[in-house]
């Protein structure tokens, strides 16, 4: 047992008086244990120390997903005889809030001998341990060896693009990863950019050669992005690419061998889209060797505890605000929230909501701090219903908070600057953003 600011001898006592028994039970049972008076439950009724020590109100909660290495334990007592007490639901949420946050960092020393979701390697970066997931991460992680192409679908904001990039990590390592946006792909231009072109071959060529997404990727992946955007004439040149493994520059007669694996993805139904004649039958089915559906952030709501973390720590750091905690009702929150933007949504969500902490001068990012642009799920703590834009909710956020510190210091900017923790030539870049002015300042400007 390890102990802070107990002397020895106190931690031998505080060993005895708490039930090991509870504890064998949560352990072997996966569950959270709850009781009023274990002295009258008559689950522990025969336990030795709940009698010997008194015990009355108990939260015992596993730690551990799949395979439980501990738990949390909380116990308390009445504050005389005939009162009573016990631990309430919210309680009891946010000890369960904490114990599956304490989870997630205690399963990865274990994680090559126990059982987990997601283990460590390439596709640890994920962030998640829910079992929509790790389907996902099973499939790709016994196809990558395989010389086979993939077809990711799922809506927008998934995680589709990271998938492919650890995908190929974990095959083709040390390669090449090519990425081509289909969406942002004029017609004209497709063949220039999958397969370059000799010198001449046209203006852009005039002066050299130009290298193609495909000779680029030679060895490694080329990752197409939104492929159902590619006009039917596209398509076809990409099931020619796949069928033959072979292509032409423009402007050259010479056959070139494509070494390469292709990752398509798609945030539309291609079936659908088959059905409709808007997407080539064969190059679905060319592309569908391996089809590999990502979860949305709706069917693996347990990961969202570990992911708004996650974007935490990176927000601070890219922003240099210092440690910052998430609060347990704005866990509730993020939980209970709707998220029609995935991942990537519930990434700029945290990263607004640190800054916007920051600006209150708070280590805390409290359910305030939340935006949304849609009304927040009934029995959501906090009010999230504005539906504003997240930007400018921010930027006003970040106004009035200005306009109340340089107030409050009578437009002293070293001092204000210092209160805000930025610097003095951030504060004038911010008071410019913000068309800010001491009020002496605004009123010449209007006289003028």
């Amino acid at each position: 047992m390890v102990s802070e600011g107990c002397s020895e001898g106190r931690v031998d006592d505080i060993r005895a008086m708490v039930s090991r028994g509870i504890m064998a039970e949560a352990m072997a049972t996966g569950r959270t244990i709850a009781c009023a008076n274990a002295q009258i439950d008559p689950r522990f009724l025969e336990r030795e120390s709940v009698e010997k020590h008194e015990i009355e109100a108990v939260l015992c909660v596993p730690l551990g997903v799949g395979t439980t290495y501990g738990v949390l334990y909380i116990q308390g007592r009445r504050a005389h005889p005939g009162s009573s007490w016990s631990f309430d639901a919210d309680t009891r949420t946010s000890v369960e809030l904490v114990a599956r946050i304490l989870s997630f960092a205690i399963e990865r020393p274990f994680a090559s001998g126990g059982r987990t979701s997601t283990p460590p390697g390439v596709f640890a970066p994920l962030q998640g341990k829910s079992p929509a997931l790790e389907a996902a991460v099973n499939k790709l992680r016994m196809a990558a060896p395989l010389d086979i192409h993939i077809l990711l679908s799922g809506a927008s904001g998934t995680g589709k693009t990271l998938l492919a990039r650890l995908t190929h990590q974990a095959s083709r390592a040390g390669e090449p990863f090519v990425e081509l946006n289909c969406a942002t792909l004029p017609e004209a231009l497709l063949e220039n950019e999958l397969f370059g072109a000799e010198l001449g071959a046209h203006s852009a060529a005039a002066n050299r050669a130009v290298k193609g997404k495909v000779e680029a990727a030679e060895g490694g992946t080329l990752f197409l992005d939104e492929i159902a955007e590619l006009s039917v004439a596209a398509q076809a040149k990409v099931l020619q690419l796949l069928q033959s493994k072979t292509y032409y520059r423009l402007g050259s007669n010479v056959v070139r061998q494509a070494n390469i694996r292709i990752i398509a993805a798609s945030n539309v139904d291609l079936r659908q889209a088959v059905d409709e004649k808007k997407f080539r039958g064969d190059l679905y089915f060319r592309l569908k060797v391996l089809e590999v559906r990502v979860p949305s952030l709706a069917e693996r709501r347990s990961d969202i505890p570990m992911l708004a973390l996650s974007f935490l720590r990176s927000a601070t750091q890219k922003h240099d605000l210092g440690d910052k905690v998430l609060a347990p009702s704005t866990l509730r929150a993020l939980e209970l929230a709707e998220w029609p933007g995935n991942v990537r949504e519930l990434a700029h969500q945290i990263e607004s909501a640190a800054i916007c902490a920051h600006l209150r001068q708070s280590a805390c990012v409290e359910p305030e701090d939340l935006t949304q642009d849609r009304p927040a799920p009934s029995g959501a703590p906090g009010d999230l219903s504005e539906p504003e834009s997240l930007r400018r909710r921010t930027r006003e956020f970040q106004r009035r908070h200005l306009e109340k510190v340089l107030s409050a210091t009578n437009w002293d900017m070293p001092e204000a600057a210092r209160i805000l923790d930025v610097s003095r030539t951030h504060l004038y870049a911010l008071v410019r953003t913000h068309d800010l002015g001491a009020p002496g300042r605004r009123s010449q400007s209007r006289a003028r």
